[in-house]
C-alpha cells in the first residue's frame, strides 16, 4: 500500500481535488480577454491534471487489489484500509456517547465503482472545454462533485457513506442550474428535491441502525448479534426492519432511478451541459445500486427475501417502460437525442436492478459489470450527442440526415456507442446483459422472459436514431461554411480535444467485450462472499 503525507491511497483519490478546488478559487480572473483567457486555461489544466492524476491512482489501486479477498462483510479482507477515530462526543441526550470513524476500504462491489469515476471523470473534463460563462465556479463545482463521488465508494461508515452522498448534492444542483439550457432551474430543483427526499428515508434509517447498535461501522451492522435486544431494529422479520429496508430501498432507487421514481432524470439530462450529462449517467446513476448492494442487502437480508420479488418486478418494468419512453421520443415533439438516451438508461439500470434482485453469481456479478459497462457506454454517448449539438445547436433527430458523409470519425465513433448500447457481441454490453438474464432466469424466469423484450425494443430506437442522423441525404442546411446571418453552422469532423475523449471510452469498450475478465474477475469473491452470508436469510 502506498501512501504521501501520511494519507493513503483512497483518502488520496478522494481529496487530491481539494488542492485543485483551492488553486482554482486563488486565480485571479483576468481583468482583459487575453489575461481572462490565461486563466480559464489554467481551470482547465489544473482539472485535466488533477483528474488524470486521479485516474494513475485508480490505476495502482487496481494494479494492487487481491482478487482474492471477499470483503463485504468481513472486515479483515477489505483492502486498503484506513480507519480512524474521528468524532467522539460524549452524553448526549436520548443516544449517549456519539463515535464516528473515517473509515475507508473497498472490496470487489466498490473497485470497480472507483475506476470507472476516475475514467468518467477524467474524459468529462474535455466536454467542459466549451462552458462558456463562469468557467471559476464551473470547474471549483466540476472538482467539488469528483470528490463526493469518488469519497462515497470508499467510505465504510454509514455516517461517512451519507456526509458523500448529500456533499454530491450541492454542486450537481449549480452546474445543472446555472451552466444548464432553458428549463435549467426547474430540472435543478426537481432532481435536489427528489434527491433530498429519498435522503431523508436514509437518514432516518441510519439513526434507528446507531440507536440499536452503537455504532456505523457498515461492516459491524451486517451482523445481526450486534443489535440490541430491546433495539427497533432487533430480531429478524419484523415491521420495523421492513419499513427500514423499504426506506434504503427508496432513497437508493431514486438515485438509479427506477421506476416510479424516474421522472426527473430525462430533465436532468436535457439541461445539464454536456460534461455533467456525462458524469450523471456515467457515475451518479450507479451510487444508487451501489448504496442496495454495500447498506440495504446485507444489513438487512431478511427483509431482501421478503421484497426479492417486488424488487425484481420494478427493474423489469424499468426495462420495458424506460425502453418505450425511448422509443417515444422518434414520435414526440423534437425528438430529442439527449431525451431518448436519458430515457435508454432508465432501461439499461432495470437490468441492473434484476440482477441484484437475483442475488446469484451470474445476476450480480452482471449487475456490477452492467453499471461499469453502462458508465462508459452512456458516458460516450452523451459526448457523442455533444459534439453535434456544438456545431449545430440542435439535438433533434428530424434535423440531420447522411452526416455519415460528412462527419466519418463521428459515425465511426456513433456506430460503436449505439451497437454497444444495443449489446451487440464483441462489446462490453453484450457480456453484462447476458449475466444479468442469465441470473435473472434463474431466479425469476417469466419476468426475465418479459424483460428481455427490452433488447429488442432497445436495438429499434438505437438503429432508428442512428439511420436518420447519419444516412440517406445529407440536409443542405449543413453542406455549407458557418453563416451567422442565417444561423448555418458547421459539421466538421470531431477535432482533437474530443478525440481525447470519445477514443478512449472507445477502446475500453471494445476491449472489455473481448477480454471481460479483468473486471469480472475483481469481483467474483465479492460477489460470491455476499451471496454466501445472504443465503441462509432466503430459505
Amino acid at each position: 500500500m502506498f501512501t504521501f503525507l501520511g494519507l493513503g491511497p483512497l483518502s488520496l483519490i478522494t481529496f487530491l481535488p481539494i488542492l485543485g478546488i483551492l488553486a482554482i478559487c486563488l486565480i485571479p480572473k483576468g481583468k482583459d480577454e487575453a489575461n481572462n483567457k490565461k486563466s480559464i486555461n489554467c481551470y482547465r489544466g489544473i482539472t485535466v491534471a488533477l483528474t488524470f492524476i486521479q485516474l494513475l491512482i485508480a490505476i495502482a489501486i487496481y494494479a494492487g487489489f487481491d482478487w482474492s479477498m471477499p470483503g463485504v462483510t468481513d472486515e479483515a479482507t477489505m483492502q486498503f484500509v484506513e480507519k480512524v477515530r474521528w468524532i467522539d462526543l460524549t452524553g448526549l441526550p436520548l443516544i449517549g456517547d456519539l463515535h464516528i470513524e473515517y473509515f475507508m476500504g473497498i472490496d470487489g462491489i466498490s473497485a470497480p465503482m472507483i475506476m470507472l469515476t476516475a475514467i468518467v471523470c477524467f474524459v468529462a473534463t474535455f466536454a467542459s472545454w466549451n462552458i462558456k460563462k463562469a468557467q471559476k465556479g464551473y470547474f471549483a463545482m466540476y472538482l467539488l462533485l469528483d470528490l463526493g463521488m469518488i469519497g462515497l465508494f470508499c467510505a465504510l461508515d454509514f455516517f461517512l457513506f451519507f456526509v458523500f452522498w448529500e456533499i454530491m448534492l450541492l454542486p450537481m444542483y449549480f452546474l445543472i442550474g446555472i451552466w444548464g439550457g432553458p428549463r435549467r432551474e426547474y430540472a435543478a430543483i426537481k432532481f435536489f428535491i427528489y434527491t433530498f427526499f429519498g435522503s431523508v428515508f436514509i437518514l432516518l434509517v441510519m439513526i434507528g441502525l446507531y440507536l440499536s447498535t452503537g455504532t456505523f461501522n457498515l461492516i459491524e451492522l451486517t451482523h445481526a448479534e450486534l443489535f440490541k435486544p430491546d433495539s427497533i431494529f432487533s430480531g429478524l422479520n419484523t415491521t420495523w426492519r421492513y419499513l427500514a429496508f423499504a426506506g434504503l430501498f427508496v432513497g437508493f432507487a431514486i438515485k438509479v432511478p427506477t421506476f416510479p421514481f424516474h421522472t426527473w432524470l430525462p430533465d436532468a439530462h436535457v439541461e445539464a451541459p454536456t460534461p455533467i450529462s456525462v458524469i450523471l449517467a456515467g457515475v451518479l446513476l450507479k451510487m444508487g445500486v451501489y448504496g442496495m448492494l454495500r447498506i440495504c442487502w446485507p444489513i438487512f437480508p431478511d427483509a431482501f427475501g421478503y421484497f426479492q420479488w417486488w424488487i425484481a418486478l420494478i427493474g423489469v418494468i424499468g426495462i420495458v417502460y424506460g425502453g418505450l419512453c425511448a422509443l417515444g421520443q422518434h414520435k414526440i415533439g423534437a425528438m430529442d437525442m439527449k431525451k431518448m438516451i436519458a430515457y435508454s438508461s432508465i432501461s439499461h439500470m432495470g437490468y441492473v436492478v434484476l440482477g441484484v434482485a437475483a442475488l446469484n453469481p451470474q445476476g450480480v456479478s452482471g449487475a456490477i459489470f452492467q453499471m461499469f459497462n453502462h458508465g462508459t457506454i452512456t458516458s460516450m454517448l452523451f459526448l457523442i450527442v455533444g459534439v453535434i449539438y456544438d456545431r449545430a445547436h440542435t439535438r433533434s433527430l428530424d434535423a440531420f440526415g447522411g452526416l455519415a458523409n460528412k462527419m466519418p470519425i463521428y459515425t465511426a465513433l456513433m456506430t460503436i456507442a449505439f451497437f454497444a448500447a444495443i449489446g451487440l457481441p464483441g462489446m462490453s454490453g453484450f457480456v453484462s446483459e447476458v449475466l444479468c438474464f442469465v441470473g435473472g432466469f434463474n431466479a425469476f424466469p417469466v419476468l426475465t422472459i418479459i424483460g428481455a423484450s427490452g433488447i429488442i425494443i432497445g436495438a429499434a430506437y438505437m438503429l432508428w436514431a442512428l439511420q436518420r442522423v447519419f444516412f440517406g441525404q445529407l440536409n443542405p442546411k449543413w453542406e455549407g461554411p458557418w453563416d451567422p446571418t442565417h444561423k448555418i453552422y458547421k459539421t466538421d469532423d470531431v477535432n482533437g480535444v474530443e478525440k481525447l475523449a470519445l477514443i478512449p471510452l472507445a477502446v475500453i469498450i471494445i476491449f472489455l467485450g473481448i477480454q471481460p475478465h479483468y473486471i469480472l474477475g475483481m469481483m467474483s469473491s465479492s460477489v460470491n462472499g455476499l451471496i454466501t452470508f445472504m443465503q441462509p436469510f432466503l430459505q
